[in-house]
Order: C-alpha cells, then structure tokens, then sequence
C-alpha cells in the first residue's frame, strides 16, 4: 500500500513511525506532505520516502490519503486536494472535529474513515477509535485496522458520534492524567522532598498502579480497599478526595471535553 500523509506534526509522524517500524509500508511508499519550512527539513533528515511542501498531481499515485492537518487547515487543503483524487483511493482523517460527512463534502469523495488517536500513539501505545463511511468496504476496513493498530489498539464505532465521547475520554485523556501527576508531584514538594525525588516517586507510583489495573483479576473498587486500612492514611486522603468532589469534577470536566467536541464538529 502506497500512504500519502498530509501534515507531518506529532500525530502524522507517529502514524507514519509506526507503519515503518512494522515494516507495514516501505519508505518509497510514503510521500509526506507538509508546508513548515522547519518540519520539512527536520524530515528530510528522517529520510522517510518522498517530501514536498504541497499537495499536488503525485497524490493520485497513492492508495491511502492520510489527513493530519489542524481541522482550521482543512478547507484550504480540500480545495488543493479535490482536484487530484481519484475515485479508488481511501481517506484516513485523525482530524479533530471534522466530521466523515464533512470531509465527504470538501473533497467531493465518499470513501473516508475518520479516527480518533491519542498522543501515546507516539510511544506506539495509543488508543484509537474510527468510525467509517458506508462506501468502505471490509477489505479496506482491515487494511486500515492493521496500520492504525500499529500504533497501539483500536476501536471500531459503528456511530460516529460516538467519536465526540472518545475525543473527551482518551483523545484528551492523557493531559487529565499528567494533571493529576502534576498535582501529586507539587504535594511532594510541599512536603519537603526535592521535586527529583518527588517525581520519581509519583511516576514509578502510576507506572506499577497502571500495571496492577492490568494484571489484577480485581475490580478498581477492590484495588482501592486493598491499599485502604480503617483509620489510615489512605481512607483520610479518600474521605478528602470525596469532600471535595473530586470524581464529580473530574466527570463534569470530561463532559465539558464532549460538549465542546460537539461544538467544534458542528462549526
């Protein structure tokens, strides 16, 4: 499969470092397209196949059409792009906000998956969600599955809407979580310990509970009773957790993250 990428940011770049790293595509497959100066020559030292700061003819050569501009950029690339499409090509859009039936719209072509990544994708242990045109067919469909897997895991979504939740839940997620270590690391430092060694110990402390999550054949509710004695430290930290209303501000605050999505897929 030949991959066109349209905008090589962090999220382009991951996708593409992935598909390479799992010799899923060859480097003379790709052409990277991408209109900073900086990132160009930045690419021209990854050598990842042919580079261009345009979207021009040889895009008809491709056979998957990967969109990874800022959603603010996407009219101008749509009419750079619509002329050159060909009928048999797919559409991959990691894209934020814009919607299949947009993207369907402004390139005048029916065959579009829209995905939803995270940044973790960069690390190649991302979470994606798509959803797809009914104009895909099942063979493209597991082609695509198979390189966004490359990245980590993959959901499929029959409702696109559904895409404005996971944009919320873990397109966002991971800042919710760097917050939360953040917070955690200053109350280390407020208690004295140098902040070196107050990261160290707040990171190992996520990194070993994320593990537990996944190798524990126990409920979160029994993980949390596991680490929580009658009268101890941990139930007055919780007790505390629940005053404040620390869950309720952490859902209402991903709602927020939904409710802005929606906005933003509407224009």
């Amino acid at each position: 499969m030949k991959i066109a990428i349209i905008g090589c940011g962090n999220m382009g770049m991951a996708f593409a470092k992935a598909f390479l790293k799992f010799d899923l595509v060859k480097k003379e497959d790709f052409l990277l397209v991408e209109k900073g100066e900086d990132r160009l020559e930045k690419l021209a030292s990854f050598q990842p196949g042919v580079i261009t700061g345009t979207v021009g003819q040889q895009i008809a050569e491709y056979d998957l059409i990967i969109l990874s501009v800022k959603p603010q950029d996407f009219h101008s690339v749509a009419q750079a792009l619509k002329p050159v499409m060909q009928p048999q090509q797919i559409v991959l859009s990691i894209m934020a906000g814009i919607t299949i039936q947009s993207i369907q719209e402004g390139l005048a072509h029916k065959q579009v998956i829209r995905a939803m990544p995270n940044t973790p994708a960069m690390l190649g242990m991302g979470i994606t969600a798509y959803a797809a045109s009914e104009e895909v067919d099942s063979k493209h469909m597991h082609k695509i599955e198979n390189l966004i897997n490359a990245t980590g895991r993959s959901v499929f979504l029959e409702d696109e809407d559904q895409l404005n939740a996971v944009t919320a839940l873990s397109g966002s997620g991971p800042a919710y979580f760097f917050y939360m270590v953040k917070a955690m690391i200053e109350a280390g430092k407020d208690m004295g310990f140098e902040e070196s060694v107050a990261s160290l110990l707040v990171k190992q402390t996520m990194l070993g509970s994320y593990h537990l999550i996944q190798t524990a054949d126990r409920s979160l509710d029994d993980l949390i009773k596991a680490v929580t004695s009658k009268g101890g430290t941990t139930e007055a930290a919780l007790q505390q957790f629940e005053k404040g209303g620390l869950a309720d501000t952490l859902k209402n605050g991903i709602a927020t993250a939904q409710k802005r999505s929606i906005e933003l897929s509407k224009g």
